[in-house]
């Protein structure tokens, strides 16, 4: 079963992204705050964190580097984060925040699919 938890405050980006990974093996958690990330790592590690890059006070680039800081101090797994930003400008900002992998809103559901299968897999990939 593979886990993905999704930041967003945005009901569409829920339903787009649900939508688009929605499978028999995969299971969604969703919080609405950049805040509520890293408890939600914590408590169960998630096979891919999808961050919306505009979410509350705490937006996609803070919480992608909160992850990233806990994780370089092993406070926490590394976790793959694929983050979506609203134009192609935020992807500096995305790379800059060591996001895996970026996609530009509007969301493209095959491409959201394609990237989210290759991050998932790419651990796996590289160890056989």
């Amino acid at each position: 079963m593979t886990e993905v938890l999704l930041a967003t405050d945005a009901d569409w980006v829920v339903e787009e992204v649900a939508a688009a990974l929605a499978s028999g093996d995969v299971t969604f958690r969703v919080v609405r705050s950049g805040h509520d990330v890293r408890p939600a790592v914590q408590s169960s590690t998630p096979d891919l964190v999808i961050l919306d890059f505009q979410i509350g006070n705490m937006g996609g680039m803070a919480t992608c580097l909160d992850l990233r800081l806990e994780s370089g101090m092993g406070r926490l797994p590394r976790v793959p984060v694929l983050m979506l930003v609203d134009r192609e400008a935020d992807e500096f900002l995305a790379r800059r925040s060591e996001a895996d992998a970026w996609l530009v809103k509007p969301l493209n559901p095959l491409l959201l699919r394609r990237t989210a299968h290759e991050l998932l897999h790419r651990d796996t990939a590289t160890t056989n």
